[in-house]
Formats: C-alpha cells, structure tokens, sequence
C-alpha cells in the first residue's frame, strides 16, 4: 500500500471516529521516521510492512481514546518540544496564553524572579526561561515522576530551571511572578470527562466540588511568596476563573482582572500583591 493511500484510509476513520484527519498524517510520519513534510514527498511510495502493522496499532489506541500527543512521544509548546509521558499533564495549546499574559507582566521587570506550580512536563518555565533568559526560573511539583520529567526537558532543552519536588511553592519565596496551570477540575467533570484524561493523574486535573480547591489555598500560599508589588497569573475553568476573582478582589488582592483565551472565555486570573506588602484579610472578614 502506497504513502498516500494509508493516509487516505487512516484519515477516514479518524474522520468517523469524530477525530482531525490531519492525525494521520503524524502518525504514519512518526512510523516512517520521517516530519509531515517529508512524507508529502513520499506519497506514491509503498509502505514497510513492519510501518505499517507501527501505525495501524497506534491508530486503534487512539480511536480508543490514547491521547495522541502520548502516542507521538512529544508535544510543541511555545516554541519548544517537550517530552511527554503517561500520568504527567499534556501541556494544552490555551496554556501558551498564560505564557504570554505572564511575559507581559513583568516585560519592564529586569532579571525576575518566577515560580512556575504544578509544573507537569515544566512546558511554563521552560518557555518562561527560553523568552527571558535572564530570569531565575523555579518549578514546583508534587509528583516525583512530572519533576523527572520536567528536569529530563530542561537538561535536554539546555535551558536552566530549577525544578523543585514539593507542594505549592514548596517554602520559597521572594518571587516576582507566581504563573501556574493548576488543577480545576470540578469532581463532577469525571462524568463527562473525554477518555483522554484517564492516562492523566487526577491530582493535576480535579479540585474539588468547584475546581477551586487547590486555587484557593494557592491564594494564600503566593501572597506568601512574592515580593511587594509581585503578580500571580493563573490559568482555569472559564466556569470558575470569575469566582476566584471574586474571591481574590476580596482578600486585598490588587488590580485584580480575568483575561480571556484566544476563543474569547473567561480563563485566566491575574492578581498583584500590594507594593506594601500588607497580607489580606482573611477570607470572609470585613
């Protein structure tokens, strides 16, 4: 069977399963050991039999819910190719957003200090680092095989972060910029959750009764981190990002505001320490 016919019939079944027929075109250039580009060049060749048996297994985990970004061993993020695995959170297209909101907030800040929680794959920092290469960049997480991870990308990257094993801000401090894609899940979305996320840990996707769980005491963990005048940016649910707006505007929080993403939702909370550095009150005081 040539290239551009097992395309065409990998394609066709992607499409019926609901799935972008352009998967098959990474999927055979991954079996073929060659990019996307390079199998248009190969269209009327015959394809390997031992190729073809590669792609049409991984064909039938991903029509069976495999995420495709495990399937293909690596994911594009800002720029960078970021190693994935099985159980550490795939970085998402919408997360670049963050990134870029972050930059902007400290575009005039010179050598910032930044946090990056709940780092995953490290995807935050390491675009964090790659963009500012003068910030001192540090990454948190609690589960040891996302710090191995994060620490195997920034090594292969060549870009310098310090990935930390711990919860929150892992009792650092002093930070300009406290970034992080928390989990924000409702525990009511495993009901209708895509088959995807079940190769994903929980503790990086759900957060509660409202997803707000991990947010909120992460509220009160980065007030404790960053300096005077310092900023939090975080990415959540368009469902529950104006709440913890809400609920961050109340607490002393300044110039509090939620961005919206490329599609026009509600998902990302930005929010400033006090430049003099007073604590908020706490949550429900007057």
């Amino acid at each position: 069977m040539t290239v551009r016919a097992l395309l065409n019939e990998l394609g066709n079944r992607l499409e019926s399963a609901h799935k972008p027929s352009q998967e098959a075109y990474w999927l055979l250039a991954k079996a073929l050991r060659t990019s996307s580009q390079g199998l248009l060049l190969r269209l009327g060749e015959e394809v390997g039999p031992g190729a073809e048996a590669r792609v049409r297994g991984w064909l039938e985990r991903r029509l069976a819910g495999y995420p495709l970004q495990l399937l293909l061993g690596d994911v594009e993020f800002c720029g960078l190719t970021l190693e994935v695995r099985e159980g550490v959170l795939i970085p998402r297209p919408e997360t670049e957003g963050l990134v870029e909101l972050g930059l902007g907030l400290i575009a005039r800040h010179p050598s910032p200090r930044v946090l990056d929680v709940g780092t995953g794959t490290g995807a935050v920092a390491l675009a964090f680092k790659r963009a500012r290469p003068d910030a001192r960049v540090w990454a948190t997480d609690v589960d040891p095989e996302a710090v191995g991870l994060a620490r195997a990308n920034a090594e292969r990257l060549g870009l310098a972060v310090e990935v930390l094993e711990g919860a929150f801000t892992a009792g650092l401090g002093g930070f300009d910029l406290l970034i992080s894609n928390p989990p924000y899940l409702p525990e009511a979305y495993r009901a209708e959750a895509p088959p995807e996320l079940a190769y994903e840990r929980d503790v990086a996707l759900y957060s509660g009764s409202d997803g707000l769980d991990m947010p909120r005491e992460l509220l009160k963990r980065a007030h404790e981190a960053l300096e005077p005048g310092g900023w939090l940016a975080l990415e959540l649910s368009p469902d529950n990002a104006p709440t913890l707006a809400e609920e961050a505007a109340g607490q002393g929080w300044q110039g509090v505001q939620v961005e919206a993403d490329l599609t026009g939702r509600p998902r990302f909370v930005v929010a400033r320490k006090s430049a003099h550095g007073s604590p908020p009150p706490a949550p429900g005081s007057p």
